[in-house]
């Protein structure tokens, strides 16, 4: 039979191999061949027609409720290969993450695994970003609206003196688009820096306030 060529099922042969169809593929498909002579029927064959007729064998590939396996309460037989590899009764895998781990973000900052509860995922720790962790521990929650500026531009060093709170908008009078470039400042410039953002930030705002104040009748 050339290849792509349609293999032809008789009515006879189409009955029998749906009335089979909870056999296993592999003994269905040897039986049928016997039965009807046929050598040009793969198994790979004999299972697209029954996919292709929706004939399914019913089986899911899992323990039906209330399905006790097997093996149940039996012990593993020992193997010296498998029991090399085993893990002993209280050893814990080598990655296994414990309070105080740490980790780099993708933006380069470190992280710390703390015991606190996930909000998220309800996991009994979570991480946190070091820097801010260890500042709040020193000076209080952060203020709502502020976030923590890195004084040396090293955001890995995360000692509380080298961060300093401002207010979020404060931030793009930093970053070169609309005042200065913190990052290339000299070092002693950077404090008068950090001043005249935060000045320009409050003036912005005041000037706000006063606009949503004015109402037009």
């Amino acid at each position: 039979m050339s290849k792509g060529a349609a293999i032809k099922y008789s009515a006879c042969e189409l009955a029998w191999v749906k009335a089979h169809r909870h056999w296993l593929r592999r003994k269905a498909h040897q039986k049928f061949c016997e039965k009807f002579t046929r050598t040009d029927v793969t198994l790979s064959n004999y299972s697209a027609l029954c996919k292709r007729n929706g004939w399914i064998t019913g089986r899911t590939g899992r323990f039906p409720k209330g399905c006790v396996p097997l093996n149940k309460g039996k012990k593993m037989p020992y193997n010296a290969n498998s029991a090399r590899t085993q893990f002993k009764k209280g050893q814990l895998p080598h990655n296994t993450k414990f309070t105080g781990h740490e980790r780099l973000s993708k933006n380069g900052y470190i992280e710390i695994s703390i015991d606190e509860k996930n909000p998220h995922t309800g996991f009994e720790r979570r991480y946190v970003l070091k820097h801010r962790y260890l500042w709040e521990k020193e000076n209080g929650k952060l203020p709502k609206g502020m976030c923590l500026k890195c004084l040396d531009g090293n955001v890995q060093n995360t000692a509380p003196d080298n961060w300093v709170a401002i207010p979020r908008g404060a931030l793009p009078y930093l970053n070169g688009h609309r005042g200065f470039n913190y990052a290339e400042m000299p070092d002693e410039l950077k404090p008068s820096v950090l001043v005249l953002a935060r000045l320009k930030h409050a003036k912005n705002a005041a000037i706000k306030k006063e606009n949503s104040s004015q109402v037009r009748p």
